[in-house]
């Protein structure tokens, strides 16, 4: 099955290049260059970040003048073509394995249309991690009650996470009147009515705690949760702004 990276970058320029070597190099760690297709979605950037991704071999390069981050996953998935559809960040580092899981869990469920898993923040303090890792238990604790008590949807972690095209479409593809948060809890709850939506912790990705540590782990979980049930029960985020977080 054909497999198509969607990256949104909006003014990654320092973040960028690292996340494409990591593709490239779990691509062909896995022997799917054939396979495999690079999608970077330039978005709205000032700095080199369009630059940088037209630099390496087997990338294509987008460009999404509108900013967003639904509004450049969105070009993506049009400008791809893969069956399979890996949705992650500019500032995420794929680990080795990440695409044997991948494959491993659509090849043995066939009514699996979604699958995610949690972040590993390699920038972040020992403490923060640890707290992250309490979130993240709790997190599991809900995907099952919410998948299969309660069967209002499930839980996706955005920047990692992989859906069927064919399943995406059906269900009427992204909504662009999400501007960030909870994007990725509309995903869950709307791929959940045509088929599985899985949450594992065997599909680790590296990242970037930026956005933790500047804004503080609490506050952050605590905006994402308020989005996450905002959006399972009645449809739409609460928050509708957000912060820029950049390294430079």
């Amino acid at each position: 099955m054909k497999l198509a990276f969607v990256i949104p970058a909006y003014n990654e320029e320092a973040l960028i290049g690292k996340c494409l070597e990591s593709v490239i190099a779990e691509v062909a760690r896995a022997g799917m260059r054939e396979d495999v297709e690079i999608v970077v979605v330039n978005n709205a950037s000032t700095d080199r970040t369009g630059i940088i991704a037209r630099s390496y071999d087997g990338v294509r390069v987008v460009d999404e003048p509108k900013k967003g981050l639904v509004n450049a996953r969105d070009a993506g998935f049009q400008a791809s073509s893969g069956e399979l559809v890996a949705n992650i960040d500019s500032d995420t580092i794929v680990p080795a394995g990440w695409l044997d899981t991948v494959v491993s869990e659509f090849e043995k469920d066939r009514n699996l249309v979604a699958l995610s898993g949690p972040y590993i923040y390699y920038d972040m303090s020992g403490w923060n991690r640890f707290l992250v890792g309490m979130f993240y238990g709790l997190t599991y604790l809900i995907y099952l009650l919410n998948r299969f008590v309660l069967r209002v949807g499930s839980v996706v972690q955005g920047g990692n996470f992989v859906f069927k095209r064919s399943a995406w479409e059906k269900v009427g593809g992204y909504d662009r009147s999400i501007q960030f948060f909870g994007e990725d809890t509309d995903v869950a709850v709307r791929l959940s009515k045509v088929g599985g939506v899985k949450w594992t912790f065997a599909l680790k990705m590296k990242t970037s705690g930026r956005r933790l540590e500047k804004e503080g782990v609490f506050k952050t979980a605590g905006t994402y949760t308020l989005n996450f049930f905002w959006v399972t029960f009645r449809g739409k985020p609460a928050t509708t702004e957000y912060n820029d977080v950049r390294r430079h």
